[in-house]
């Protein structure tokens, strides 16, 4: 078993603020799936969402001596992003920007391929840009809801405490978000698979988040 599947986020937030600073790696590395998520859901493109991970990893390593453990790490480190993501989207300069997404599937990886055969990545490629306007076109509130309790395996109360609304209203959006993906969708893809942060991107997001770190 690797390091990164064997530590557990006490363990490696003791080390780190111990002084193993490196080990803010493995917190990148497990986290970049749920944090691309996130952002992709607030309708920021590829690259407007890497930027805001960035500064989400940033921010959650200067304030790990604050975090308590009263809530999940996976909840604390979500709201840290869903907090930028806000920021960013009521900067003047950024309103007209973020509602447009410019569909590339070059860079804007949207299904796992690890174990995939050829033409079910093609299939599924050809599909990305229906999921991703249906998902875009689903009002904020609904969207959010899906993502977190759908995309990001949030649970119940994980997700009635990230968005401040009562279980029972977690469980109304999430059943209304689910009808107007429309039924022949939600055929045709796990939504586990939505938004992939694909393993270059990955790798790149790793060097420069511990790059800017050692910085510190």
């Amino acid at each position: 078993m690797s390091l990164f599947e064997k530590l557990s986020e006490t363990e490696i937030i003791q080390r780190i603020l111990k002084g193993e600073k490196e080990l803010f790696e493995i917190i990148v590395r497990r986290y970049n799936p749920y944090l691309y998520k996130v952002g992709r859901s607030y309708n920021y493109n590829h690259e407007d969402t890497q930027d805001l991970m960035q500064d989400t990893f940033v921010d959650t390593y200067k304030c790990l001596p604050q975090f308590e453990g009263r809530s999940g790490f996976k909840t604390w480190i979500i709201r840290i992003m869903m907090n930028n993501c806000f920021r960013r989207k009521t900067k003047a300069y950024f309103k007209n920007e973020i509602m447009q997404d410019e569909i590339n599937e070059q860079v804007i990886p949207m299904f796992s391929q690890n174990h995939q055969s050829t033409d079910t990545i093609l299939h599924a490629r050809e599909l990305g840009t229906i999921i991703e306007e249906a998902l875009s076109k689903i009002p904020f509130d609904y969207r959010m809801v899906f993502s977190l309790r759908e995309m990001n395996e949030m649970n119940l109360a994980e997700t009635a405490d990230l968005l401040n609304i009562s279980e029972a209203n977690v469980k109304v959006r999430l059943s209304r978000a689910k009808m107007m993906l429309r039924s022949e969708i939600e055929k045709s893809y796990s939504s586990k698979e939505l938004y992939e942060f694909n393993l270059i991107y990955c790798n790149t997001m790793v060097e420069k988040v511990m790059k800017k770190i050692n910085e510190l």
